[in-house]
C-alpha cells in the first residue's frame, strides 16, 4: 500500500464514495474502446484524422452501450462539489460526464481529438450546456483559466511515453487556477486486469438501440507489468466485424507522483478504487487527486 499525502481535508468528499456505485459485477475494468481502442489508431492523443471506431455512427453507439454512467463518473462529479466551478473535461468523448456536470450548475469545457466523437457530444441531450473544442491534451488553450481538469476513462494510459505525460501534465498545470485540482485514473500495473481481457471471460453480447445484438471481446496480443498490446472485437448482426488494436502503458505509483510533482503539483492523493481506499495490489486503480499550489 502507498501512503500518498492527503490533498486536502475534504469530509464531504470522502464521505461521498462510501456511496459509489461498484464497479458492474466486480470486474476487473475491461477496455473495451472507452479512450483505449482508438490506440490503433492514434497511440497518443494528437489531431490525427479520426478512427473507424468514431466515423461509424453503430461504431459510436456501441461506445455508449458499452459505457454507461458508472463508479468513475460518480467520482469526479462528486469531486466537482455542489458550488459552481469551470471544469475541463479532457478526452471527453462522447460527452456523457461533461454534460452532467453542466447539469449540475457548472461551468464545463469538454476538449477532444476526435471530430465525430464531438459531433455525438453537441448533440447529446443538453450538449449545448456545453463547449466543445476540438484539441489533444498538450495543445489545448482556453481563454480563462480552470478550477477542475479531469481525465476519466484511463484515457491517461494513452500517454506512452515520458514526453507525452509531461507536455500533458505541464499544460493541465498552465490551465488551473490557483489551487485548482487536477484528477484521473490509470489501471494499477500490480493488479493486472489485462489478465482477463481474454475472449472467455471478456465476451459480452450487448443490445444497442437501433442495432441489435452487437457481440464484444477483447484478446491480449502481448502484455507485461507495464505494456500491454490488446484487441477489442466487434460483431454486428449483420456479421459485420471491426477489430481494433491498442497499446497501454501502466505507469507504477512512483511513476505517478514522479510526473506530478516534476509538473508542479505538490499535493497529491492517490486512491485504489472508486470507494477512496488507499493504492494497494489488490486494487484495480491509482487514481489521482492533485492540487496546483
Amino acid at each position: 500500500m502507498f501512503g500518498a499525502p492527503l490533498l486536502i481535508a475534504l469530509p464531504w468528499f470522502i464521505h461521498a464514495q462510501n456511496n459509489h456505485i461498484p464497479i458492474k459485477n466486480h470486474r476487473e475494468p475491461q477496455p473495451h474502446f472507452a479512450a483505449l481502442c482508438v490506440l490503433e489508431y492514434r497511440p497518443v492523443m494528437t489531431k490525427s484524422e479520426p478512427e473507424v471506431f468514431y466515423t461509424d455512427p453503430r461504431l459510436a453507439q456501441v461506445y455508449d452501450s458499452l459505457n454507461p454512467w458508472a463508479a468513475d463518473q460518480q467520482f469526479y462529479t462528486d469531486l466537482a462539489g455542489q458550488s459552481p466551478k469551470r471544469i475541463l473535461d479532457m478526452g471527453c468523448g462522447t460527452g456523457l460526464l461533461a454534460v452532467e456536470l453542466a447539469r449540475r450548475g457548472h461551468t464545463v469545457i469538454g476538449a477532444d481529438p476526435a471530430e465525430a466523437m464531438l459531433d455525438i457530444a453537441r448533440n447529446r441531450p443538453d450538449g449545448d450546456r456545453v463547449t466543445w473544442i476540438l484539441s489533444d491534451a498538450a495543445g489545448l488553450t482556453l481563454p480563462d483559466l480552470v478550477d477542475l481538469i479531469v481525465m476519466s476513462g484511463h484515457a491517461f494510459q494513452v500517454f506512452l511515453t515520458d514526453m507525452e505525460i509531461e507536455a500533458a501534465l505541464n499544460t493541465y498545470f498552465k490551465l488551473l487556477s490557483p489551487n485548482g485540482t487536477l484528477s484521473f485514473e490509470t489501471r494499477n500495473p500490480a493488479f493486472e486486469s489485462w489478465r482477463t481481457w481474454i475472449p472467455e471471460k471478456s465476451f459480452e453480447e450487448i443490445i444497442v438501440e437501433g442495432v441489435g445484438a452487437v457481440a464484444v471481446h477483447n484478446d491480449i496480443v502481448e502484455g507485461s507489468r507495464n505494456r500491454v498490446a490488446y484487441e477489442t472485437h466487434f460483431t454486428f448482426p449483420d456479421g459485420q466485424k471491426h477489430v481494433g488494436i491498442g497499446h497501454l502503458r501502466y505507469l507504477e505509483v512512483d511513476e505517478v507522483m514522479e510526473h506530478l510533482h516534476k509538473a508542479g503539483f505538490s499535493q497529491v492523493a492517490l486512491y485504489g478504487d472508486w470507494d477512496g481506499n488507499p493504492v494497494a495490489d489488490n486494487r484495480p486503480e491509482i487514481i489521482a487527486v492533485a492540487q496546483k499550489s
